[in-house]
């Protein structure tokens, strides 16, 4: 059964910085590409970052400089440290690969 359990959301004010971990189980995580995507409150979903097996990176422009997206394979978990937050980055964080998705961590940034 694969899981996918994402925390370290919060409440931060704007320009503050928060870390999303992301625990994986269940698949084979060293060879999978993950990433996190977000879906704000009557928002489309959005993809973030993605971090392929390889240690290839992507991210969405409105992120790019403030965003970085990790993996630590001995600890089957995927981080994504967000930087100089904006109140706009307020959403629900899903961690990702393929398929499977967590059930999503809440981030708001106050002004």
């Amino acid at each position: 059964q694969v899981r996918l359990v994402e925390s370290g959301g919060g409440l931060v004010q704007a320009g503050g910085s928060l870390r999303l971990s992301c625990v994986a189980s269940g698949i084979m995580f060293s060879i999978n590409a993950m990433g996190w995507y977000r879906q704000a409150p009557g928002k489309q979903r959005e993809l973030v970052a993605a971090l392929s097996s390889g240690g290839s990176t992507n991210y969405a422009d409105f992120v790019k400089g403030r965003f970085t997206i990790s993996r630590d394979n001995a600890k089957n978990t995927v981080y994504l440290q967000m930087n100089s937050l904006k109140p706009e980055d307020t959403a629900v964080y899903y961690c990702y690969s393929y398929q499977y998705r967590g059930q999503g961590t809440q981030v708001i940034v106050s002004s």
